[in-house]
């Protein structure tokens, strides 16, 4: 009786692996092609062999560079411009995601619980719902096909998601707020001097989604930018790339500057995993 469980456990096991490394090779593919051909060096599109017969470091030369195509393509200008927005929606909504995460938490006020209901109600409806509201109202107010319009949009809805953080403030004591009010801390105090410290797996992790969203982002920056190519950002800029006149000239540079955007986050991701992984399970054991 035992061994033949023991042998079922085993002939189960074997399946969950092999359907696992199925779907990791599948999921993996897609990256390692786009990999190795951002190395090509045959000028064709479509090829019938899945490993380049010549390897170059040509089309990341071309890529930054400019050469071997229109002047049309400005990828650095480009790089330039995401990073630029990214960087600066990620310091001001991680300083709102935080902010509204401690007040929500700490502080008890008459209408706290009404406006926790809100924002959760409001963070269930799809954003591109009111890309085209936001349009008009940029549109109105002269900011269109203009980076700061990019970072008002993602940073100033930010502080709605703050369930995760709320979560994370949530599992400090309360008792060493009071213990800093009794010394004579103010709230300002205890949140940047106290609990802020305490709370680095919870940062990194806003930091990181943060970032992640204007760095990625496509629909939103391709309404607001319109045809203003000296402002667009690495998503537009590469979907450029493979439009019907430029496709043939500057596929090889789309694969170098895909396996280019990716390098930032993969790097973040890899040197932040751990409190990455602690800020998550930390935020959702309270809500």
């Amino acid at each position: 009786m035992i061994k033949s469980y023991k042998i079922r456990r085993h002939i189960s096991n074997a399946l969950i692996y092999i359907i696992l490394i199925v779907m990791g090779v599948i999921w993996v593919s897609p990256f390692v092609y786009l990999l190795m051909h951002s190395f090509r060096g045959e000028g064709l599109i479509s090829v019938d062999w899945l490993i380049p017969k010549q390897w170059t470091l040509q089309n990341y030369i071309d890529l930054f560079t400019g050469k071997g195509g229109q002047a049309a393509i400005n990828f650095p200008r480009w790089f330039l411009n995401t990073f630029v927005v990214a960087c600066f929606s990620c310091v001001i909504s991680t300083i709102s995601v935080l902010a509204v995460s401690y007040t929500f938490s700490r502080l008890r006020f008459k209408a706290r619980k009404k406006f926790m209901n809100v924002g959760m109600i409001l963070g269930m409806f799809p954003g591109f719902m009111t890309m085209i509201a936001i349009y008009y109202l940029l549109k109105a107010m002269g900011l269109t096909q203009n980076l700061i319009a990019l970072v008002i949009c993602y940073s100033c809805g930010a502080g709605l998601g703050f369930q995760i953080s709320k979560g994370f403030f949530d599992t400090i004591p309360r008792a060493l707020d009071e213990a800093a009010t009794i010394d004579g801390a103010t709230k300002n105090q205890i949140f940047w001097k106290i609990i802020l410290p305490m709370s680095k797996p919870i940062v990194v992790y806003t930091v990181l989604t943060s970032f992640i969203g204007p760095w990625t982002d496509f629909i939103l920056a391709k309404i607001i930018m319109g045809d203003s190519r000296e402002n667009y950002t690495v998503a537009i800029g590469l979907r450029l790339m493979l439009e019907n006149d430029f496709i043939n000239t500057y596929y090889k540079q789309f694969l170098a500057g895909s396996v280019v955007v990716a390098v930032p986050i993969t790097l973040l991701f890899l040197k932040m995993q751990k409190y990455y992984v602690e800020g998550v399970t930390a935020g959702g054991v309270k809500g």
